[in-house]
C-alpha cells in the first residue's frame, strides 16, 4: 500500500503536467500492485478458520481496510480525479460526455479515465475480496464483528472513488436507448423482424428438389435410417 500512496502522488504531479506516458506507466504499476494485493488474499484462504485466529490476535483493529495505509490511499483519490479534471477535462473545454461519445477519439484523456477507472475497479475487487475471506475464515456474523468494523466493510464495498466515471457509461447506455427501440415514454418496445413472404410455407426447396416439411413430435434423430 506504501507503494500505491508514493505512486500516486507521482500520479498527482504528472497529471498536472498532463504527461500522459508518464502518467499511463505510473498507473500501470498501481494496477499490478493491486492484482497482487488480490492475488495474495488466495493465500490466507489457505488456513483453516482455526489458524486465522492465531494470526487475527496479532493483528489488531488496524488492519486491512481499517490500516492507516489504506485510509491515506482512500483519502488521495479524490484529489487524483480533481487535477485529471482540471487539467484534461476543464482546461481543454471537454466533458466526460465528449471524452467518451460524441466527440470520442480514444485519445490521452479517454485513455487516463480509463485507467482511473480501472485503479476504482481493481479497489472495489480488493474489498470484495477481503470481505469474501472474513466471512469464510471468522464469520461476518461474528458478535465480536458486529457495529463499526462490519459496517465501514460494508460501506467500503458500495463506495465509488470516481462516480463520474461509472455514471457516464449508465447516461450513454439511456442516449442510445432510442437506436433499440425505445419509445420517448420510456417503455421499451423490441423490434420483430418482418416475416418474408418466401418463408411462410412449410414445404421448403434447395437446389430445385423439395423437401418434406418436419412432422410435429418427430426429431431429427427419429426420421434417420434404420442402422445409422
Amino acid at each position: 500500500m506504501k507503494l500505491i500512496a508514493y505512486t500516486l502522488l507521482d500520479i498527482d504531479e504528472q497529471l498536472a503536467q498532463a504527461a500522459s506516458y508518464r502518467v499511463l506507466s505510473l498507473f500501470g504499476r498501481c494496477h499490478r500492485v493491486l492484482r497482487l494485493m488480490i492475488a495474495q488474499l488466495e493465500l490466507l484462504e489457505t488456513m483453516s478458520p482455526k489458524e486465522y485466529q492465531q494470526i487475527r490476535l496479532q493483528l489488531g483493529n488496524g488492519s486491512g481496510q481499517e490500516s492507516p495505509g489504506f485510509r491515506v490511499l482512500v483519502q488521495m483519490l479524490p484529489h487524483i480525479w480533481r487535477t485529471y479534471q482540471s487539467e484534461y477535462l476543464e482546461k481543454r473545454g471537454l466533458t466526460l460526455e465528449q471524452v467518451y461519445d460524441s466527440q470520442y477519439r480514444h485519445d490521452d484523456a479517454y485513455v487516463v479515465a480509463e485507467c482511473l477507472m480501472e485503479l476504482d475497479e481493481l479497489f472495489q475487487k480488493f474489498r470484495w475480496h477481503h470481505i469474501l475471506l472474513i466471512h469464510r475464515s471468522i464469520g461476518m456474523g461474528a458478535a465480536s464483528l458486529k457495529g463499526r468494523s462490519v459496517e465501514l466493510l460494508q460501506t467500503g464495498a458500495k463506495h465509488r472513488f470516481f462516480p463520474q466515471l461509472w455514471e457516464i457509461r449508465s447516461q450513454m447506455t439511456d442516449a442510445w436507448g432510442g437506436t433499440y427501440g425505445r419509445d420517448p415514454r420510456g417503455r421499451w418496445e423490441p423490434r420483430v423482424p418482418t416475416a418474408d413472404p418466401a418463408h411462410r410455407h412449410h414445404d421448403r426447396a434447395v437446389d430445385g428438389h423439395r423437401l418434406p416439411r418436419r412432422r410435429s413430435g418427430h426429431t431429427a434423430a427419429s426420421q434417420r435410417p434404420p442402422g445409422r
